[in-house]
């Protein structure tokens, strides 16, 4: 018995070379390992190439389209297995006596009174009707609320089938301008005119900066106005600052309203601060500026109201959760010693 030959012995390259071209070519064919059903490879790495026809001569893109013309020229169309004639084919749908009404089994039956007032209702009557029972996807919005309030007439006039149309808004009037006379103001301050407690400016848009300015430097030594309002009057820094320093040195004002105004988180930090030093101001309103204030001018708003104890109410929408709920329970707090001391 022949010991079997090892397969690592065996000299490829020797075998290779003794092969004819008609064998190394069958053999080429049969190592290639091709993927029929991946369509992501190109169609010849899906399957083996078995033409091996020679090409006929060049590609002339001209003359085969020329060809493919006249093939369909010379090609006769296919007649049709049913010529077409406009005749319609098929009965005739003719509705029978009595189809199309509701079955009897379906019909709903009245009380004759019912059915004589339905009968004659008007379109604006049934509207009200349709109104009453909910069936409000028969008529306008308009329409739907003005049958439902009517009291024993019929308060829609144009009825089921009319257009809708759009409601009349009220118009109403611009709010008056504000009638205060700055110039008057400004002197009555600088008087100290026990006469006026109150000071309110607002909406008045063309009240200079040098006019603000003024007011409150003059609000430094009055003892007398317990409010001021400036909203929307276009204040900025430079009012700010000075409002800083009346806020130092008077020693009367309990409310003081500067909202919807231009004044940045370096102005009112200027107004926080002397807030701190101040023990008359019981009310300040600050929202609404024409840019955010910030994270630290709401810190700085905690930390007065905390050393502040005499402000009960402060008019601002706090941005963060921390600063908002500090502000919060110093206001709590604050209200609970003026309660307090007016129980002693």
């Amino acid at each position: 018995m022949s010991k079997k030959e090892d397969p690592r012995d065996i000299d490829e390259d020797a075998i290779l070379k003794g092969l004819s071209p008609e064998e190394l070519d069958q053999l080429e064919e049969e190592l290639q390992e091709l993927d029929p059903e991946n369509a992501i490879l190109p169609a010849g790495f899906r399957q083996r190439d078995q033409t091996k026809k020679s090409p006929t001569g060049p590609f002339d893109r001209e003359a085969l389209t020329e060809y493919l013309k006249k093939q369909a020229l010379d090609y006769q169309d296919r007649n049709d297995l049913v010529p077409f004639t406009r005749e319609k084919k098929g009965r005739v749908f003719i509705p029978k006596p009595g189809q199309g009404k509701i079955p009897i089994h379906e019909q709903i039956s009245l009380e004759p009174e019912l059915e004589e007032a339905l009968k004659n209702a008007t379109d604006a009557e049934m509207c009200d009707i349709a109104a009453i029972l909910g069936m409000y996807t028969l008529m306008s919005n308009k329409q739907y609320y003005d049958a439902l309030s009517c009291s024993g007439t019929i308060a829609n006039k144009e009825g089921i089938n009319s257009v809708v149309k759009p409601d009349q808004y009220k118009i109403y009037p611009d709010e008056p301008p504000n009638p205060t006379n700055v110039e008057e103001t400004l002197q009555k301050i600088q008087e100290n005119d026990s006469s006026l407690t109150k000071v309110n400016l607002n909406n008045i848009k063309d009240l200079p900066i040098r006019t603000l300015k003024e007011i409150f430097q003059a609000m430094k030594n009055n003892s007398n106005v317990r409010t001021l309002s400036i909203a929307a009057t276009h204040s900025s820094d430079p009012v700010a600052f000075v409002v800083a320093e009346m806020l130092q040195a008077n020693k009367s004002l309990q409310s003081l309203n500067i909202e919807s105004n231009f004044i940045t988180g370096h102005g009112m930090k200027a107004i926080i601060r002397a807030l701190v030093v101040n023990t008359t101001l019981t009310e300040i309103k600050i929202d609404n500026q024409r840019q955010q204030l910030g994270d630290t001018v709401e810190m700085e708003i905690a930390n007065m109201l905390e050393n502040n104890p005499a402000i009960l109410r402060i008019g601002y929408h706090f941005t963060q959760q921390g600063p908002r709920t500090r502000a919060a329970m110093a206001i709590t707090r604050n209200t609970d010693i003026l309660r307090q001391q007016r129980k002693r």
